[in-house]
């Protein structure tokens, strides 16, 4: 059978006296046995030994009100009631010296004793040392005999506006990170949350890796701006793209370096490491890092500290870093170019961002924030007619869209929109011309170039459906990297209804109606 347990400190001033007219007073303790609706199988009483007779009082008078319930004092000596680190410690060993049978419904009254017990108890039980849940006692209401109690189980969830609440302060901070983009696509969407979990709740590295304007940069700079914004990062945010470092100026720029160290090092500089001190530090492009600053690295990320240039005193630095790359570390590693150790300790948290072509969902969401942020920046109203918009979002969403700088493309599209708009407003010439302007820039030819330029005087052979079929063929495979990646793309739907499927073999045949292979197709974007 279950048994209900009570774990709290004899109060000496709040569960004292001696005199008859201790019963006309509110005592903690002893108001447990006067509720109707608790029943208390056993009482573990912790006592200091210099209160231990007036304490056998109080056990006589549950005694008097709960006869059947078992009283277990417990000597706990404390030299300083009010030394944290005393009163904790103390408490551990006791937690741990309990075993608690299973089912029993252990309830920590954290009513008596100092404030710095009180928080002690709490600490305990959230970390399930006491394996059990918090009990409050307060005096009676006006007009009642019964003194009220509570219980708060720890388990936030089991409360829902709690709950609720949580959900949507993760609500917010996921779409903080976003800059308040409503994105769509489910996977970016579920890597977000992600993020923002990691991001309130750990000082660890990150990894984010993905192409090159995939977003690398704004994220570490929303992430700064979360914590920061929650007091998790005092400290500043400071940047560097590693590719931008060079030789031995590369050593000081990060670590800083003293006066005379080197040929121009006419004053002591902090490097930015030690700018970094208590804040974030952003390092882009990590894998063009040396293999030296790599070592130093890892060591300040590890013991906080490192030697400036030049030094022979170390300097400290807690800071929390950030690294971003397009690069595939893991190769970098297998050829001897990146530190495997630094790479292990980089790799705990790694988030890998999508490119723009991967998320066709979220073009248009985007579009609308960089309209937005052109029209602030510009100040002036900049919108897109029906049908511009109709246009720039079929091609942005559609297989020649290759998004090859991701955002900064989409970014750079709207700037130009934009700017050469008559009266702000943004028409279908436009957007044909961007859309030209776009095609160029990744290097693809104009739509139902492939066609002539694979088959040649066969293409007019073709008939218009055949022609426009093909055409839409081979510009998946110009933007996908096999012959089984562009079967997915042009079976998608269909192959949800199969029971096996084998797309690879089914675009095969295909392009061998019209006498081509796939690396043909492929090397025609």
């Amino acid at each position: 059978m279950s048994e209900t347990v009570v774990v709290g400190f004899y109060g000496s001033v709040v569960d004292g006296g001696r005199t008859d007219r201790r019963w006309e007073r509110w005592r903690p303790t002893v108001s447990l046995f006067q509720a109707e609706d608790l029943a208390v199988d056993r009482l573990v009483l912790l006592v200091h030994p210099r209160f231990a007779a007036a304490a056998s009082v109080l056990l006589d008078d549950i005694r008097r009100l709960a006869p059947t319930t078992v009283l277990e004092p417990v000597p706990f000596p404390l030299e300083d009631p009010w030394d944290f680190e005393e009163v904790y410690g103390a408490l551990l060993d006791f937690a741990q010296s309990r075993v608690w049978p299973d089912g029993t419904d252990l309830l920590v009254h954290i009513t008596p004793g100092s404030h710095v017990a009180q928080i002690c108890l709490f600490l305990l039980t959230e970390a399930r040392f006491l394996p059990g849940r918090l009990l409050q006692t307060s005096p009676p209401r006006a007009g009642s005999a019964t003194p009220p109690w509570s219980v708060i189980d720890l388990d936030l969830a089991r409360y829902d506006r709690i709950a609720q609440r949580l959900e949507r302060v993760a609500e917010d901070g996921s779409a903080f990170l976003k800059q308040g983009i409503e994105t769509r696509n489910a996977a970016f969407n579920l890597l977000m949350d992600r993020i923002e979990r990691v991001a309130v709740r750990s000082r660890e590295p990150l990894l984010l890796t993905g192409p090159t304007g995939a977003g690398k940069t704004r994220l570490a700079r929303r992430i700064y701006a979360l914590r920061h914004r929650r007091g998790l990062l005092p400290g500043p945010m400071v940047e560097m793209n590693c590719a931008t470092l060079r030789g031995d100026g590369a050593m000081a720029a990060l670590f800083g370096h003293v006066r005379g160290a080197f040929t121009g090092a006419v004053a002591d500089r902090e490097g930015l490491l030690r700018r970094a001190d208590r804040g974030l530090l952003f390092l882009d492009e990590i894998a063009e890092l040396g293999l030296d600053e790599q070592a130093m690295l890892l060591r300040a990320i590890e013991e906080h500290t490192f030697l400036p240039v030049g030094s022979d005193r170390e300097v400290e630095s807690h800071f929390q870093l950030i690294a971003g790359t397009c690069a595939d570390l893991h190769e970098r590693v297998a050829d001897g170019r990146f530190r495997e150790d630094l790479l292990a300790r980089i790799d705990l948290w790694h988030f890998d961002l999508p490119g723009l072509a991967d998320r066709p969902e979220d073009v248009e969401p985007n579009l609308d924030w960089e309209l937005q942020t052109f029209a602030d920046a510009s100040q002036r109203s900049v919108r897109m007619s029906a049908d511009a918009r109709a246009r720039f979002l079929a091609f942005a969403t559609g297989p020649d869209a290759a998004w090859r700088g991701n955002f900064r493309d989409l970014h750079a599209a709207v700037v130009r929109m934009g700017t050469l708009a008559s009266g702000g407003r943004v028409r279908g010439p436009d957007v044909d011309e961007e859309i030209v302007r776009l095609r160029r820039s990744w290097g693809q030819r104009e739509p139902g170039g492939r066609v002539e330029a694979l088959l040649g005087d066969r293409a007019a052979e073709l008939d218009r459906f055949d022609r426009v079929q093909l055409e839409d063929v081979l510009a998946v495979c110009a933007s996908s990297a096999s012959l089984s990646a562009a079967g997915r793309v042009l079976f998608a739907r269909s192959r949800e209804r199969r029971a096996s499927t084998n797309d690879a073999d089914r675009l095969r045949k295909y392009l061998d109606r019209f006498g081509l292979t796939f690396a043909e197709a492929h090397a025609a974007g």
